[in-house]
């Protein structure tokens, strides 16, 4: 039998702790991103609602299918910096009329949804993902343009979201606008180069420049309507091709357009499932408080996998890496596993033969991060760490198959890359409130700062200052501990978004919906592989 038997003990202490831990971070992440959910605050968004107008999250719920999930992407952007914490945009997948499309909302109550260097790394990225998996994307704009005392930041990234816009167009990527307000100065060019765009009577603006900049640049008297108004749009720029009566109407028209791009996804569609043998309450407390802990992968993978079923591959061999086939929510998939933390050679040549044979047979990889990194040493560097793990990486370098990745403990230093964290692109990478990701360990970064610091002062014959270095230490592990938590890397966009463990194998399964919207290939060949 290849289902999975948990050995996972609920009553134990040691179970106890760790879910008491997990508990008390997921409670500081969800007072975070209530702080997204409540937009500009309570002055603003009455102020919004006085004018008539549907909040941005009112908006998406009625584009989406009645009771559709909605898939929330990067909620934490531009926490612990000088923006709000959301960073004036909702993104998300979500289903409008059976297909499953990328939504990007402006938040108007939010310094009126300019955009901040932070709103286009998260806009970008839910664009990124549209393309990579093939998604209409639908842009419900309104927005007073760029934030500009930080304009230096914006300008030049901006560009980059036209000049896509009209790559999904040319890719056969359809692209929608819904005009709730102003887009104006640059933001004009999101209807502009979308391929179908709605604006609302009386309510939408969109021009190159307001009143009081045309006034300024030629002497011109104008005003709103006539310069950039949704009926002057409609009925003589020809830029709107829908005029809707009110925003209801226009959600209604945009539901009409999805409707009628006759969609269809291009990869193969999930077999019948059935949910794990064991409870996914129970993921809450398997992974440690203390990451130096261990546990067993296979605990996570008997909670997610349809009936907890596991044809594990290789499993004597490189035991510190867990790999084998499973299916989640009917959707094949290759599961990749930190057991043991450490990485050694074997696991590396494991892996790569393993990613290999999933680009054969097409079926997507999942990833499960905690992995303290590759083996150091003398006897490992010997016995050829550096080729193998560039083996491991290589393979997931030149992978063409769907990758999904999920930190649910450690993730350090070049096993973070092999483990196909955010710069190996894959389709989507989710965060556990557990885990960590730095260039290593925050004491062991001290540690070595430590060394280089002591060895520079015997080599210039100089005292070593045994109290600046513990200051030194303590400031930097304080410092690498603080960046290498959740709040920090999700509020920096390097993952897109941080889950309730328990959520784990509804937020997977929506992932795999949503890349199956685009043909699952496997490589045509990788690099050269040192042996």
């Amino acid at each position: 039998m290849t289902v999975l038997r948990s050995r996972l003990d609920t009553a134990s202490a040691g179970y106890a702790r760790a879910r008491e831990a997990m508990l008390g971070k997921l409670a500081e992440i969800d007072a975070e991103q209530a702080k997204a959910l409540a937009g500009g605050g309570e002055k603003y968004v009455e102020r919004h609602r006085g004018r008539g107008k549907l909040l941005a999250r009112e908006r998406i719920e009625l584009l989406l299918d009645p009771d559709a999930p909605f898939l929330e992407l990067s909620p934490l952007a531009a926490w612990g910096t000088d923006f709000p914490v959301g960073a004036s945009v909702v993104t998300g997948v979500g289903a409008v009329e059976g297909t499953e499309c990328v939504v990007i909302a402006n938040d108007p109550t939010v310094r009126g949804g300019a955009s901040n260097p932070w709103t286009g790394r998260k806009t970008m990225r839910a664009m990124e993902i549209a393309e990579q998996n093939r998604m209409p994307l639908i842009n419900l704009v309104e927005s007073g343009g760029a934030d500009l005392p930080s304009q230096s930041e914006i300008f030049i990234p901006g560009g980059r979201l036209f000049r896509d816009l009209t790559r999904f167009s040319a890719a056969g990527i359809p692209t929608i606008a819904l005009v709730f307000g102003n887009s104006t100065a640059g933001g004009a060019y999101v209807p502009g180069m979308s391929d179908h765009v709605v604006m609302v009577k009386e309510r939408s603006k969109v021009f190159l420049g307001g009143p009081p900049l045309v006034k300024m640049a030629t002497g011109e008297e104008s005003d709103d309507e006539s310069l950039g108004g949704a009926e002057m749009h409609a009925r003589t720029s020809g830029l709107a091709d829908h005029l809707a009566a009110d925003e209801y109407d226009a959600l209604r028209i945009g539901r009409r357009i999805v409707a009628r791009l006759n969609h269809r996804k291009a990869g193969p569609a999930p077999a019948p499932a059935e949910p794990p043998r064991y409870d996914p309450e129970e993921l809450a407390g398997i992974v440690p408080d203390d990451l130096k802990v261990p546990f067993d992968p296979r605990e996570v993978i008997a909670r997610i996998a349809d009936g907890s079923d596991f044809d594990e591959f290789k499993p004597a061999y490189g035991t510190s890496l867990a790999t084998g086939w499973a299916r989640l929510h009917g959707y094949p998939v290759g599961i990749l596993a930190n057991a043991q933390g450490v990485l050694f050679s074997a696991e590396s040549q494991k892996a790569a033969q393993f990613i290999q044979l999933a680009n054969r047979s097409r079926t997507p990889l999942l990833f499960l991060h905690n992995t303290t990194g590759y083996m150091v040493g003398r006897e490992y560097e010997q016995g050829g760490i550096i080729k193998h793990g560039a083996m491991m990486i290589n393979a997931v370098s030149n992978s063409t198959v769907p990758h999904l990745s999920l930190l649910i403990g450690a993730s350090y230093g070049a096993g973070h890359y092999g483990m196909c964290g955010r710069a190996y692109d894959p389709r989507f990478l989710f965060a556990w409130p557990s885990a960590k990701s730095a260039v290593m360990g925050p004491r062991q970064l001290a540690g070595v700062l430590s060394i280089v610091a002591r060895a520079s002062a015997e080599a210039k014959g100089r005292p070593y200052d045994e109290d600046q270095d513990a200051a030194m230490r303590e400031m930097v592990e304080n410092r690498i501990e603080a960046e290498s938590l959740p709040l920090f890397l999700s509020g920096r966009v390097y993952d897109d978004g941080v889950i309730d463990p328990r959520d784990t194998r509804t937020v997977l399964g929506l992932c795999l919906s949503a890349v199956h919207n685009a043909p699952v290939r496997g490589a045509d060949g990788f690099g050269v592989f040192r042996m």
